[in-house]
């Protein structure tokens, strides 16, 4: 059985509302880098080409530069 709850607090309630309208607009755009634009072609080819590196490889890759400091 599921239980649901209720949140009764009206000033929380219309804050909440507010954060959430403010901070879901869709006409928000943000300009990138020449730098960054460059980065993200250059992940584009690296995904084309398969250079590709699991999360579990990079973690332990990670994991060993950490422990060589």
């Amino acid at each position: 059985m599921t239980k649901y709850y209720a949140i009764k607090n009206k000033d929380f309630l219309v804050a909440l509302d507010n954060l959430i309208t403010l901070s879901s607009s869709e006409s928000d755009t943000i300009e990138l880098t020449k730098e960054q634009k460059i980065m993200l072609e250059m992940s584009e080819q690296d995904i084309k080409n398969g250079k590709l590196i699991s999360q579990k490889a990079m973690d332990k890759r990670n994991l060993e530069w950490l422990n060589a400091m």
